[in-house]
């Protein structure tokens, strides 16, 4: 009968330690069960499952393992484990997966002992904890830092939809972004992105700068506002706004394009997306002209917007072919991923307004980026604190892999 014993080592972190163990561990023949190591700081926690294959054998493996961390001047424990609770232990895999992903501009003790209260209390299990971000400097700017930790646990939450709204709640509260998503196949697989353009790869709604242009900012402004908090029809809005614009020369476009700024980590984003394989795409309400000027910056694989109709030097008010609205956004998404050979779960969308909520919800990863309430509240997941690049973390990237991309 074999005896199974936990190994843990830790200490200040060196060479050849975990080769030490391994190499007492099969002078007696023994296998390893499971292993994990972390090192914070320069501390090095080690921990091995081994099993012994003769129980006789197992004072002397503890001896001999002791007896090799010593001479590194390190620390161990054992704990045996009975056979039982190894069998229950392995009884357990193929249960679901779960990755929480705690976004903000510096974490504080705080927020993991609330992020990890709200899972423990809906019946999650951490089983491991990892920092995406880079090591953290004692004098950076908080308004200007970017700190995320990730979280894997296991098991079925008890109440799936309560424990969203427990960590959406929770968010809001402590001004950080807090991601829940299902670990499968897929969160590995993902190839498209589909952005939204106004307020969500710029700053600014190009319709309002455009009505700044023609004198009749508050009028579209007003209507704008109320169109992406969903209180009016998209379509709708979009002509009564684009009806005020009727007259407006058309030389103010390259003006108004060439003052638009890119939201923060935008073009950081599409640089590690492309690095990476993905294809991109920009799925707008807005304008074909100013999508085609953030392609050329960009690099985006793929363009729709509304394209404004212009006679005679001067827009006229309309659009020529179909409004892109929220419907025809999630209709182009499923044409892009058709196109690209990609099932809806490899599909990322990013967007801000309520007419970008059918797009998000059939995506495989939907993103409200710094959004209104109500896209918030229905969307997968949303980043309001960070910069459009903290999407890299929700994909399971760390600082260092992106920035290995730079060989």
């Amino acid at each position: 009968m074999k005896d199974i014993i936990l190994i843990n080592v830790f200490g200040a972190d060196q060479p050849g330690i975990t080769s030490q163990v391994t190499q007492v561990l099969a002078n007696f023949d023994a296998s390893v069960l499971d292993i994990g190591q972390a090192v914070i700081h320069d501390q090095l926690n080690l921990g091995i499952l081994a099993a012994v294959p003769d129980k006789r054998a197992t004072k002397s493996v503890i001896e001999a393992v002791g007896e090799s961390i010593r001479r590194l001047n390190m620390r161990v424990k054992f704990l045996p484990i009975p056979a039982q609770q190894y069998q229950d232990w392995v009884g357990q895999q193929g249960k679901k997966r779960h990755i929480i992903t705690l976004l903000a501009r510096k974490i504080e003790a705080r927020h993991l002992a609330a992020v990890t209260q709200v899972t423990a209390s809906l019946g999650l299990n951490i089983d491991k904890i990892v920092r995406l971000s880079g090591r953290v400097p004692l004098d950076v700017n908080e308004t200007l830092g970017r700190a995320c930790i990730e979280f894997s646990a296991r098991g079925e939450p008890r109440d799936a939809d309560l424990l969203r709204s427990s960590l959406l709640e929770l968010a809001g509260l402590c001004n950080i972004d807090i991601a829940y998503q299902q670990d499968t196949i897929y969160r590995r697989s993902r190839q498209l992105v589909v952005f939204d353009m106004d307020s969500t790869l710029i700053d600014a709604e190009v319709i309002d700068e455009l009505a700044h242009e023609a004198g009749v900012g508050q009028q579209v402004a007003a209507i704008t506002e109320a169109a992406m908090h969903g209180k009016l029809d998209f379509e709708q809005s979009f002509r009564q706004r684009l009806a005020l614009l009727e007259g407006m020369p058309a030389e103010v476009l390259p003006l108004v394009a060439k003052r638009l700024s890119l939201n923060e980590g935008a073009e950081y984003l599409l640089k590690r997306l492309k690095q990476l394989g993905f294809k991109t795409a920009i799925v707008s309400g807005g304008f074909l002209y100013f999508a085609h000027y953030l392609q050329s910056i960009l690099g985006v694989d793929y363009v729709y917007a509304n394209e404004l109709d212009i006679s005679d030097g001067r827009v006229t008010g309309r659009v020529s072919g179909e409004i892109i609205d929220g419907q025809r956004k999630a209709q182009l998404l499923r044409e892009l991923a058709y196109r690209e050979g990609l099932r809806l779960e490899q599909v990322i969308a990013v967007g801000d307004g309520a007419n970008d909520l059918p797009m998000l919800q059939i995506a495989g990863l939907g993103i409200a980026f710094r959004a209104k309430p109500l896209v918030i509240a229905s969307a997968q997941q949303s980043i309001s604190n960070l910069g459009l690049d903290g999407i890299l973390y929700l994909l399971g990237y760390s600082d260092r892999d992106t920035e290995l991309l730079d060989g």
